[in-house]
């Protein structure tokens, strides 16, 4: 399955008629270039789930950093890191 469509699957899966009037994915570029995306894990099975932050600066043009802050999932990422971004999500919500 290609990773946006396990998300599509992720976010129908957490739609219950409330949460997605109130939480949501938001996916944005950055200026400096990059991408933003943001899950909200409120009222879902991963709201307390622990995250350890992942942060790979290699370069100006090769970075990536993820981590949870306040029920939020929060992805950033050079231009060529978006698929990176959601993958580390996947795999989150996949373990144990």
């Amino acid at each position: 399955m290609d990773i946006f469509d396990w998300l599509n699957d992720w976010y129908k899966f957490n739609c219950n008629g409330d949460w997605e009037h109130q939480y949501g994915i938001k996916l944005e570029t950055m200026d400096n270039p990059g991408w933003e995306i943001n899950i909200d894990l409120w009222e879902t099975i991963l709201e307390n789930k622990i995250f350890e932050e992942i942060s790979i600066n290699n370069s100006d043009s090769d970075w990536i950093t993820c981590k949870v802050e306040d029920f939020i999932y929060k992805g950033y990422g050079d231009p060529s890191k978006l698929k990176g971004i959601l993958e580390i999500f996947k795999n989150w919500t996949e373990e144990e």
